[in-house]
């Protein structure tokens, strides 16, 4: 399961380009009380498997998948 925490700021929009641009399904959460009720206090969090990357290694993880 792959979720992307966004609030559609532009970093949010550079990994909804890459992640529909590599064919990657994803959930895309928007509750902003949701990511600070997990304690989140900045986005994009892109969440793979439990494990929670930010927008640089988020990117870097996007870029590895084959598209």
């Amino acid at each position: 399961m792959i979720k992307l925490y966004s609030t559609h700021c532009p970093r949010c929009n550079v990994l909804i380009k890459k992640l529909n641009a590599k064919g990657i399904q994803f959930e895309e959460i928007t509750s902003v009380e949701e990511m600070k009720a997990l304690g989140m206090s900045s986005v994009p969090i892109l969440e793979v498997d439990g494990e929670r990357m930010d927008f640089s290694k988020a990117n870097k993880w996007i870029n590895q998948q084959e598209g």
